[in-house]
């Protein structure tokens, strides 16, 4: 985990002193930012983000940004006292992993994000002894049961997503509304997603969805922008969901030595909804997300947790 840590301050030194225009931030998922008393299912994630402007290709295209990232996904069961096996009701499982994305902007306001993904689903992953840590800085119960989490699985994953503005100019430029889709690919999760999204101003006019934060486009070769763009608002994202293959819930594709495995609901219904701010350089969002019954046994329920973001213009 420390090499990874490193690996990316490097990375962000070499593209800082190459003078891109650039962002970096921290991601972090809880189900506790939602209730105290809920800690179950997606548990936890923490993602470190840097991304730089890239020179654009051609007239239609606003904007082309890279973006790396690391992270880690914690699973629990519901109980933190799950060391009885009959009382996992969802695998433990956590997944390290490391990412490059590119992503478009374009004039007519669609975004394409272009995504590839490698990393390790299993002990090697360092979920337990980061839960660990965690619930001991924050003095909650030590989560008993890791022992039967979903063995190491070698991660590799492609992600497109697109999204394509529909509606906003009768409205006086505070709300707007766009169709969105994505297609996930992999040895971890085999999934499609189609929904909606709109967008409610709380202040000024919304900006174009190539100069704001909603996709992370923020970034602009002329600094000075960022003193004269501020943004707040709303945006719901309600989304139909099929998931073909999960290994953090079914296993590996590889072996079949998982202690505790279940078997998917393919279909779901999940909704995001969030606020963002945007001041000068720095730029915060706060998301509730929910997400439907994955899995079938008589135990297990819908589930949801909070999302904060918080990032820097450099």
């Amino acid at each position: 985990m420390k090499k990874i840590f490193a690996l990316t301050a490097l990375l962000c030194f070499g593209f800082s002193w190459a003078q891109k225009p650039a962002e970096i931030g921290l991601i972090t998922d809880n189900d506790l930012y939602t209730s105290p008393v809920n800690d179950q299912y997606y548990t936890a994630g923490t993602v470190l983000f840097y991304r730089y402007l890239s020179d654009k290709s051609n007239e239609k295209l606003a904007k082309k940004i890279y973006d790396f990232r690391i992270g880690q996904y914690i699973y629990n069961p519901q109980s933190v006292r799950a060391e009885d096996i009959n009382v996992n009701d969802r695998p433990f499982a956590g997944y390290l992993f490391g990412e490059f994305g590119i992503n478009y902007y374009y004039t007519n306001e669609s975004v394409l994000k272009l995504k590839v993904q490698g990393g390790v689903v299993g002990p090697e992953a360092g979920a337990e002894a980061v839960q660990r840590g965690l619930h001991k800085i924050i003095n909650y119960p030590t989560v008993r049961g890791w022992q039967y989490q979903i063995t190491t699985t070698a991660a590799a994953q492609l992600d497109a997503y697109y999204s394509h503005k529909i509606l906003g100019n009768r409205f006086k430029e505070k709300v707007d509304f766009h169709l969105l889709g994505e297609v996930n690919v992999g040895t971890i999760w085999n999934s499609a997603n189609i929904g909606g999204m709109m967008r409610i101003s709380l202040k000024r006019p919304l900006q174009a969805m190539y100069n704001s934060s909603l996709h992370n486009a923020v970034l602009n070769k002329d600094k000075e922008t960022y003193k004269e763009h501020r943004e707040l608002f709303l945006y719901i994202n309600p989304n139909l969901q099929y998931m073909q293959y999960d290994a953090t819930i079914e296993g590996s594709h590889f072996n079949d030595t998982s202690p505790v495995t279940y078997r998917l609901i393919p279909f779901r219904f999940n909704a995001e909804v969030g606020v963002k701010y945007r001041y000068n350089n720095w730029n915060y969002s706060y998301s509730f997300n929910y997400r439907g019954k994955e899995l079938s046994n008589n135990v297990i329920t819908g589930f949801y947790y909070g999302s904060i973001q918080v990032s820097y213009m450099l």
